[in-house]
């Protein structure tokens, strides 16, 4: 470890010094054998050396940000002067490189928390908790390598959609590492790791028939312990508004206008943004009881809270309604085909659908040039009749 030259070891200097590959040494030019080491992470730790009866000690004083340099430096000559009497000075442990245990803590408190809306939070939590902190929560942040990643994305191979999402995460949480010092800049060990090719699935849409089978099967889940009123009400407002599942799940008694036929969805995927209300729709969430003293429109089973997901309802659901492989999801992309094939444009299901990007609506255009050719189809054949010989 290189030992560099004597700095006066002020506030404003310990706060800018910084080291790339090893932990450094800083010493004091007022008080021998006073000094700072500095480490990659970030970490800074008052130290001090002595000789005494033909011995070397180094000591540990305390962390800087925990004691100001004055304090430290105070704290050091009274060290050197035990040790010079042969007493033995109370020796504390040195800082430890932050591991990336650590690492998910500060990414969760400073970045996540800050940053992310609550359903990605807890998406975050999962995927930290269940597979990055697990696998790799020991390493310090400062020695994991691209061989580390790549091994750990290995071993998420038989699902590739998770170790994407893994590594997506680990991108952001080296480059923080780096921003907060504890790892030397533009070493990212997610560099240049290739994300695994996950086959796209197509859009799934429910046919007029399929439809009625699932609205069938739906008045029936609450008598036949299917899914509860609340959770089938939710499968019908995802059928009839397009919306979201997170923005259903997420009403608020309060974000519901009956009167002016809207619903207002302060914290949307892309934004805030109103709904309008249909007629079948309102008459859906009229019908749903209100728990005392929950503002949620879905509420959960703990007293105050909202419903989170009902995926196990869906699933009970779509096995009984012979709809096999369907998603939650399939029923927004169901809305947008049945709007085009009554006739709406492509940007007009796009704000029904509350798309921000012209693109994102653009999947459907497959549909809307399927709804012109028979459209077409119907209208040659009606013609047809007329200035065609008959057969």
């Amino acid at each position: 470890m290189a030992e560099l030259q004597h700095l006066t070891l002020s506030k404003r200097i310990v706060d800018r010094l910084s080291v790339e590959d090893k932990d450094t040494v800083f010493w004091d030019r007022d008080l021998p054998g006073f000094g700072i080491r500095v480490y990659p992470s970030g970490a800074k730790v008052y130290v001090v050396q002595t000789r005494a009866f033909g011995r070397s000690k180094r000591v540990t004083v305390g962390r800087h940000g925990e004691i100001a340099p004055d304090q430290a430096r105070k704290e050091a000559a009274g060290i050197i002067a035990r040790v010079k009497v042969g007493e033995s000075p109370v020796q504390e442990d040195p800082v430890p490189d932050p591991t990336v245990g650590d690492l998910a803590e500060r990414y969760r408190r400073e970045y996540v928390a800050m940053h992310c809306k609550p359903l990605t939070a807890y998406h975050y939590d999962l995927m930290l908790g269940k597979h990055i902190v697990p696998a790799l929560g020991e390493f310090p942040v400062a020695e994991v390598e691209r061989k580390d990643i790549m091994e750990f994305q290995y071993g998420l191979r038989d699902m590739p959609t998770v170790a994407n999402r893994a590594v997506d995460i680990l991108v952001k949480m080296f480059n923080l590492a780096e921003a907060w010092g504890w790892r030397p800049s533009g070493r990212n060990p997610c560099r240049f790791v290739k994300r695994y090719r996950v086959e796209k699935r197509h859009e799934r849409f429910l046919t007029p028939e399929e439809l009625h089978r699932l609205g069938q099967v739906l008045k029936a889940a609450p008598a036949e312990r299917l899914a509860s009123a609340h959770a089938a009400a939710a499968i019908r407002l995802l059928a009839l508004t397009g919306c979201r599942r997170n923005e259903v799940l997420g009403l608020r008694w309060e974000d519901l206008d009956f009167e002016a036929g809207e619903m207002r969805l302060a914290d949307s995927k892309t934004g805030g943004r109103v709904v309008p209300l249909p007629p079948p729709a309102v008459r859906v969430l009229r019908d749903l009881p209100r728990t005392p003293g929950n503002p949620w429109v879905f509420p959960g089973r703990k007293k105050g809270t909202g419903q989170r997901n009902i995926n196990e309802s869906w699933e009970r659901i779509r096995e009984r309604a012979g709809l096999d492989g369907v998603r939650l999801h399939d029923l927004r992309h169901s809305y947008a085909s049945r709007a085009l094939a009554l006739g709406e444009s492509l940007s007009m299901i796009g704000k029904l659908l509350g798309h921000r990007k012209v693109q994102t609506t653009a999947r459907y255009a497959h549909l809307a040039r399927d709804s012109v050719r028979a459209s077409t189809a119907r209208v040659a054949e009606s013609i047809g009749g007329d200035i065609l010989p008959v057969q």
